[in-house]
């Protein structure tokens, strides 16, 4: 496959000489007579190297230049600049450029200078996806339009500098989320540091966060280099952050607005530059109404909401993160490879986990291990937690036959409606009953997606 190459000047003769050069060259070659038409080409179709004109009309080249990298950040890109602005052409390096040519452009330097900055672009974007493979990419499994979203709109705020808001239920995956984030990011080479704002007591949630000078209260027999320090140039983390002090949050929030603070005991003010990402299982709004969490830090920290979605509401994905579990647990307890038949499948799929997915990551590690060959459905009766007989409990009830038949009946097509995520057309096909007798058994019986009843 040809590579491509993108030209943008505003220069049409420019645009043309280089253009003709490069296609006799074998390369496939595009282009844009502005910045603005220049960074939508790069969004919907990615070159693999631009030649960037540096005095443009309306969105300059360093802009068009910061746009480009923001969008991806492999592209190698060549600056063309006028003798009468090399100094602009050498910031431009320092912004992410790969190299600067001068006007009017020579063939061979063209030609010497894209060569080496394709080999450049191929050898960044062959890291990219080995440490993708070795990391996981994004790390986010799952086919459901709920999970495809969070995982494209991670891979759109990435690149940026916004601050990210995560919210979610506990074990939904709200740290991995976080993880891919600083992943993609222009700062994946710098430290990513974790703050677990529920674990640290509220006395020394300051001193975890900020550092503290030594004697500055009793214990504090040295320095400490607080977490936003350690971050420096990075990405902090600070997860569960509604259970942060409202003392903290004050604090938290004049670092972000400032980009300094000072050590607990100490008064020299210390910079630092960090992209901050949050998380928390709260509802900050009732926080936020009941006193418990700072409306400001609130909206300077959502810039970017991502909410995850709990595992009830992406059932299709169960399949794929049990077969990606099973594998995950034989290959770090060299097990041999475990299967699973449908029935065991469907059984897990249809259960409710409140624990999200680090409960069914618990439940299918149990297992792959205690089952020594193909898992069945009996087997996720007898070793999964929380999946006692549904219909055997109702026995334990005290409740008329009539009673019994109807709740054995609702239980019964709630089971089924999950099974195929709620399609109605596909559970009655199934079932062999009309759609419209199904929708009456469910208004009947209050059965609506979610758990939820009417």
């Amino acid at each position: 496959m040809k590579e491509r190459i993108l030209i943008v000047d505003d220069e049409r003769s420019i645009r043309d000489t280089l253009k003709m050069t490069l296609e006799y060259e074998g390369f496939a070659v595009d282009t844009a007579e502005n910045g603005a038409t220049a960074v939508e080409r790069v969004r919907n179709s990615p070159p693999d190297a631009v030649l960037l004109d540096i005095k443009m009309p309306g969105m300059d080249g360093l802009e068009t230049l910061e746009r480009i990298r923001g969008t991806d950040p492999t592209i190698a890109v060549i600056i063309l600049t006028g003798h009468g602005s090399i100094e602009t052409a050498v910031e431009a390096t320092k912004k992410g450029a790969y190299d600067f040519l001068t006007k009017p452009p020579d063939r061979e330097r063209v030609l010497l200078t894209l060569r080496n900055a394709l080999k450049h672009t191929r050898l960044t974007r062959e890291n990219t996806r080995m440490r993708e493979e070795i990391e996981g990419g994004v790390n986010i499994l799952g086919v459901s339009r709920a999970i495809r979203e969070v995982t494209a709109t991670i891979e759109r705020v990435a690149p940026t500098e916004a601050y990210v808001l995560i919210t979610g239920e506990n074990g939904t995956g709200k740290e991995l989320v976080a993880r891919a984030l600083h992943r993609l990011s222009r700062r994946a080479d710098k430290p990513f540091v974790e703050v677990n704002c529920a674990a640290i007591p509220s006395e020394l949630i300051e001193s975890e966060l900020f550092g503290h000078e030594k004697g500055s209260f009793t214990g504090a027999t040295a320095q400490r280099i607080g977490k936003f320090e350690q971050a420096n140039q990075g990405t902090i983390f600070l997860d569960e952050i509604g259970d942060m002090s409202t003392a903290a949050q004050a604090k938290v929030l004049r670092v972000l607005e400032e980009g300094t603070f000072e050590r607990v005991g100490g008064n020299r003010r210390i910079v630092t530059d960090v992209r901050v990402i949050a998380a928390t299982n709260k509802n900050l709004a009732t926080e936020i109404a009941d006193g418990r969490f700072r409306e400001d830090l609130f909206h300077r920290l959502n810039v970017i909401p991502i909410h995850v979605p709990p595992l009830r509401d992406r059932r299709e994905d169960i399949p794929l993160l049990i077969e990606h579990f099973l594998a995950e647990t034989a290959q770090k307890n060299k097990l041999p490879p475990r299967r699973i038949e449908r029935d065991a499948c469907e059984r897990l799929q249809s259960m409710p986990w409140p624990g999200n997915v680090r409960e069914l990551r618990n439940a299918v590690e149990r297992l792959a291990i205690l089952c020594p060959g193909t898992i069945t459905a009996t087997d996720v009766q007898r070793f999964v937690s929380g999946s006692p007989d549904p219909f055997g409990s109702l026995l334990n009830e005290d409740v008329t036959f009539q009673e019994f038949k109807e709740k054995a009946e609702a239980l019964f097509l709630r089971r089924q409606l999950e099974r195929f995520q709620w399609n109605v057309s596909r559970t009655a096909d199934e079932l062999d009953i009309q759609r419209s007798h199904l929708y009456t058994k469910m208004k009947k019986y209050g059965l609506l997606r979610g758990g939820e009843e009417t």
